[in-house]
């Protein structure tokens, strides 16, 4: 009998080499994108307005975008907040060139962009564009551990202009952006779920959009949503990682076109997001589809799934949403195409916008409930593998609100909008579905051994709520549900590993057999951080989860149990199991147990330490029947040379019995 559960949470502290501390100037490299703008003829006197933080390949990296009035050659000038003196950088800031094109006639003007790399952790840093004598003001944003947990919020549909009054829509947008941020200054993401603006190349949406400092300060991860799509500005505003700009991303197959599209990718801190145009879903316009986005998706995760620790992918289009956008026909078309291809690339999180009204799907897999007894609001959901959680965000502006919709007759999995059995008033997909005629956002919390999703009150039904200022009813109540209070929360436990045999539930023994179980909850063994020691090597130490064995057979047969470790991985990063030793003793005495040997850490003795299988209890023949836990400390030992991150190994447990 075995089974196997994961010992994480390793993070040795880096030794910095020389390379590291290269001044900021010379270890930062440019990367670039787009048609490089003529060189200024004379003192550039642009006016640079437009400007937006964005999302980069990693968290090493940030994208500055911008408009300008003139088509001159800028840049942006960058520094740690700490040499900034009164507004003035030092001489060795770095220094990136901005590439861009023409705006549309729209529009007006140029665009720029240039990405920012070399980032360094846990650094406040300064920034501004334009070009000597002509600086746009400065703007900071600040770096955090590039290891381990962290938080990124999601907003759904601001559609700046929807309601018809824009001022109300921006001061709406600004305080959901202000409430956020000060209840979550940590966040290092915001991700977009689309419909930034009402109309697309409508320039006054887009500066009351981007008018709030949050976009400068922390970087937006942008979506394409049907009301970007119309129009270039959407692409004029925003650089995005990664995109591929090909033809089959775009709803009408030419990326030259006056519209926008492309999918991209990054990786930020253990999580590979991806990021689609579902405004292309239809070979019949002209792009790829569905087909070409599932193949996209594909592609990433079996190039890139292993580099990360969660999967998580963004769109516009809702697919399990609760208003009237549930049963339109390119919803319906995309909840067939999508969800097998999800759940078998083993995606966590799914993030979706457009239909202005909030739901928390429950477990789906491959387009059908995952666990028919899932009950409806489950605090915790364990998705096993192939389940797919989907969350829809309400508007993060108040501009515009759907009313939730009812079931119909159409069927309880697929494309189907029929009644959750459990809960008649959702549809069958939504564990959650929410409605206040109140501005709310997503917060995610990244944890090593959980996804954590809350919808969260960025407003009441008192102003800045354009639709209720216009005349919608609101059903909130300030006194029971607050600002910053939560709507709806769920924990996301990761299934472990790449079989199901990581997943084995091992029952007590049933009378006159033999048997063992993990004493408690089976949860991760977290060896916290490591501690340099005598300058040359790393120490961490941990307790593995207690194993109970039980024997209650009349022969009175041998038994053991043993252990072995496989080496522990953070991406592409790497140290071996033989490392890692433990002392092995017995908790609770009975069923004859013994405890095994002591196995040294190989750091120690040169030896294969618990890289290889060693016992960690056994009884002899004629011992007496009962029950027995057994216990070992385990002690790590690594070179310094191993790199930063936060590590992870199965520890495989193996009982035998004559």
């Amino acid at each position: 009998m075995t089974t196997k559960f994961p010992v994480p949470g390793l993070r040795p502290v880096r030794r910095r080499v020389a390379t590291s501390a290269i001044a900021a100037s010379a270890g930062l490299i440019m990367a670039l994108g787009g048609t490089l703008a003529s060189p200024a003829a004379a003192a550039d006197t642009a006016n640079l307005s437009g400007i937006v933080l964005g999302v980069g390949a990693n968290e090493t990296q940030r994208t500055v975008s911008w408009y300008s009035s003139a088509d001159t050659a800028q840049k942006i000038q960058l520094s740690p907040t700490s040499q900034v003196n009164v507004g003035a950088f030092p001489a060795g800031a770095a220094t990136f060139d901005a590439l861009g094109t023409a705006n549309i006639s729209t529009s007006g003007g140029f665009n720029r962009h240039a990405t920012i790399t070399g980032l360094k952790e846990n650094t406040t840093y300064s920034y501004r564009v334009g070009t000597e004598g002509n600086w746009s003001p400065t703007y900071s944003f600040k770096t955090q551990d590039f290891e381990g947990n962290y938080d990124f919020l999601f907003l759904g549909d601001p559609q700046i202009g929807s309601s018809g009054d824009t001022a109300k829509d921006q001061a709406g947008w600004q305080d959901t952006l202000d409430v956020a941020t000060k209840a979550n200054p940590n966040a290092e993401l915001l991700v977009s779920g689309g419909d930034q603006v009402e109309s697309a190349n409508t320039e006054s949406h887009w500066n009351a959009f981007l008018a709030p400092d949050e976009l400068r300060q922390y970087p937006w991860a942008a979506t394409i949503g049907n009301h970007d799509v119309g129009g270039k500005a959407y692409e004029q505003h925003f650089a995005t990682p990664n995109t591929d700009h090909s033809g089959a991303y775009y709803s009408n197959g030419n990326p030259t076109s006056n519209t926008s599209g492309g999918d991209y990718w990054y990786i930020y801190k253990d999580v590979l997001f991806i990021d689609l145009n579902s405004n292309s879903y239809a070979t019949s316009q002209g792009g790829g589809g569905d087909e070409a986005h599932t193949k996209y998706v594909t592609d990433i995760v079996n190039q890139h799934g292993s580099e990360a620790k969660w999967k998580v992918l963004v769109y516009h289009h809702s697919i399990y949403s609760p208003a009237s956008h549930a049963k339109d026909g390119d919803n319906k078309t995309r909840r067939t195409d999508f969800p097998t291809t999800f759940s078998k690339l083993g995606i966590d999180l799914v993030l979706q916008g457009h239909d202005h009204s909030y739901s928390r799907s429950y477990l789906i897999k491959n387009g059908a409930k995952a666990d028919p007894a899932e009950q409806p609001g489950a605090s915790d959901v364990y998705p096993g593998p192939g389940g797919v959680l989907y969350a829809t965000a309400n508007s993060a502006s108040g501009s515009k609100y759907y009313d939730i919709t009812a079931p119909d007759s159409s069927g309880t999995s697929g494309a189907g909008n029929g009644a959750d059995p459990l809960n008649p008033k959702n549809y069958w997909y939504n564990s959650v579905e929410n409605q206040e005629h109140v501005r709310s956002y997503l917060k995610v919390q990244v944890r090593g051994d959980k996804l954590v999703v809350e919808n969260l009150r960025s407003g009441t039904c008192a102003a800045p709520n354009s639709e209720v200022e216009h005349g919608l009813s609101c059903s909130n109540t300030d006194a029971a549900q607050p600002v910053g209070s939560v709507v709806d929360k769920v924990s996301i436990h990761p299934y472990h590993g790449d079989s199901q045999s990581l997943q084995v539930n091992v029952p007590n023994a049933a009378p006159g057999e033999f048997g063992w179980t993990i004493d408690g909850y089976n949860g991760l063994v977290d060896l916290g951080t490591a501690q340099e020691q005598s300058g040359d090597h790393f120490t961490a130490s941990g307790k593995i989860n207690p194993i109970m064995v039980t024997d209650t057979r009349r022969t009175l047969s041998p038994w053991s149990v043993s252990a072995g470790v496989s080496d522990f991985k953070d991406a592409d990063k790497t140290f071996s199991g033989s490392y890692l030793g433990w002392t092995p003793y017995v908790l609770d005495t009975g069923a004859g147990a013994n405890a095994g040997t002591q196995v040294a850490s190989g750091y120690d003795d040169h030896g294969k330490g618990l890289s290889v299988s060693r016992g960690l209890g056994s009884a002899d023949q004629g011992h007496s029947r009962g029950k027995a836990k057994l216990g070992a400390d385990l002690d790590l030992k690594i070179p310094d040379s191993v790199e930063k991150g936060g590590y992870r190994a199965t520890l495989t447990i193996t009982a035998l019995s004559s």
